[in-house]
């Protein structure tokens, strides 16, 4: 039972259309909120493949069916074979995710990710990486790994990392929701339009027969400004870097924890509690995983994020991440019994054992093929 739930290959997960010059990759699990399944990933790269070597292909569009783009892993199907005893499954999920990203990023042709509505997790992995990167007023953008014991992955150590300031940080250690045009003003996304004119961008995008730049005037004729993100937290920057730049969780919790002395903005109770429920351990790997991303290439963090993944699946220090499953999204009794349970108690060496080589004869690292297109669309910007 567990092995068929891990390996599920219900119909059409992804839908493959298009024409000769245009093609869509739709992701088509509405009913679970288009959360990627193995099969669904092993389907995208065998697909974009082929699209890449085919001459005729000049465009690749990325979306989803219903209210979500992507809301992350199948962390369900996950935890059901790791719980079996399937260790390799966690492995190999990880693997090909990584794969998937990875492409996307280093793509030989454009791609064009159209997130009209929730993304998360797994969904931002595979669309931030894309050329254009088109959001609508019914996009939600968060990585709430840590409330679940885990961390903030999916190549999220180079996307948060360059953000600007400390504003990945408090993004991968508060799970905060942010929308499409707050998206647009920090770097995350590329392009607002009003999801209303989104079937009319795409009937546009489905003449393209030429290059990047026809591509982005496209686009730009359908792109509207949007007043949202004047009321995002991304307005207060000055404050984020304030407190996220501190050296340890702890050090930020306690700057979050001043601030509110004077300032009862909701963002930052919003922060604070989140740090106070989210698994202690988690939070430290973040930290440190996006702070380590600003010096590192794609490659080089996703190697890195698969090596962490395989040490949680693993539980080669801590059960967090089983805990945080059952207590969320099981018996959803929202009370995880983090061990270590505080901060404090987490230790460097602890840390350290996560960010080390997995120290099991069947493991090698994550070995991403040789590609040259990739192009960093985000630089650090501290």
């Amino acid at each position: 039972m567990a092995i068929r739930h891990c390996f599920d290959k219900d119909v059409d997960q992804v839908l493959f259309e298009g024409n000769s010059s245009v093609k869509r990759v739709i992701l088509n699990r509405p009913h679970k909120l288009n959360s990627l399944s193995y099969h669904m990933i092993c389907q995208m790269i065998k697909e974009l493949k082929a699209f890449e070597a085919d001459a005729k292909v000049k465009i690749v569009i990325l979306k989803g069916n219903g209210k979500a783009f992507c809301a992350g892993g199948d962390v369900l199907a996950s935890y059901t074979c790791l719980v079996a005893g399937h260790w390799s499954y966690g492995t190999i999920f990880y693997k090909k995710q990584a794969m998937l990203d990875y492409l996307v990023a280093t793509y030989g042709k454009p791609v064009v990710a159209i997130i009209d509505g929730i993304v998360m997790g797994g969904g931002a992995g595979l669309s931030l990486q894309a050329t254009f990167r088109i959001v609508t007023e019914n996009t939600v953008f968060a990585m709430p790994e840590t409330a679940i014991g885990h961390f903030a992955d999916v190549g999220s150590s180079y996307f948060l990392s360059r953000l600007p300031g400390f504003y990945g940080e408090y993004l991968g250690l508060t799970g905060a929701k942010i929308r499409g045009a707050e998206m647009v003003e920090c770097g995350l996304a590329t392009h607002f339009i009003l999801a209303k004119d989104v079937r009319l961008l795409e009937t546009a995008l489905d003449e393209v027969t030429s290059d990047t730049k026809t591509i982005s005037e496209i686009i730009s004729k359908f792109t509207h400004k949007s007043n949202d993100k004047q009321h995002g937290a991304y307005s207060r920057l000055e404050i984020i870097n304030k407190c996220f730049s501190r050296t340890t969780v702890e050090e930020i919790l306690s700057s979050l924890e001043s601030e509110a002395e004077s300032k009862s903005e909701k963002w930052i109770l919003d922060a604070i509690n989140w740090i106070k429920s989210a698994c202690p351990t988690s939070l430290k790997i973040s930290l440190r995983s996006i702070r380590e991303g600003r010096t590192k290439e794609l490659e080089q963090c996703l190697i890195q994020e698969c090596t962490i993944g395989c040490h949680i699946a693993r539980r080669t220090v801590s059960n967090d991440f089983y805990e945080g499953v059952r207590a969320i999204l099981l018996d959803k009794d929202k009370n995880p019994k983090w061990e270590p349970s505080k901060l404090e108690l987490v230790t460097d060496e602890m840390v350290d054992r996560y960010f080390s080589r997995v120290d099991e004869d069947d493991m090698e690292p994550l070995q991403l093929p040789a590609r040259s297109n990739l192009v960093d669309t985000m630089r650090p910007k501290l």
